[in-house]
């Protein structure tokens, strides 16, 4: 694993601490997070980082304050998801239980 995943799957685990429901699951021939049924968030898809399930207009703020980018695979922008490509522990954290609660 690289650093992003280490942190990625650490945090997952306190999540999961916090409230059983996150558990890992698969996306896109990957692993990733979800709340039950619903998918929360995955890491370093083609070197994304941190790829977090949002409301749409906190997707937006993100974006416009330079916090995160647009996750757009193969080119078709998911406006509900937030890329954010630097390992950052305080908020990739933030932004994940941001997401448990949106999702959840």
């Amino acid at each position: 694993m690289n650093a992003a995943q280490d942190l990625f799957w650490s945090i997952a685990n306190e999540l999961h601490q916090e409230d059983p429901r996150v558990v890992e699951g698969t996306i896109m021939n990957g692993r990733c997070l979800r709340v039950g049924e619903e998918f929360l968030a995955l890491v370093d898809y083609k070197g994304s980082g941190l790829v977090v399930k949002l409301p749409r207009s906190r997707v937006q703020e993100m974006i416009a304050t330079g916090s995160g980018q647009s996750f757009a695979p193969a080119g078709r922008v998911f406006h509900q998801w937030l890329s954010v490509p630097e390992p950052d522990p305080a908020l990739w954290g933030k932004l994940l239980r941001e997401g448990v609660a949106f999702v959840g």
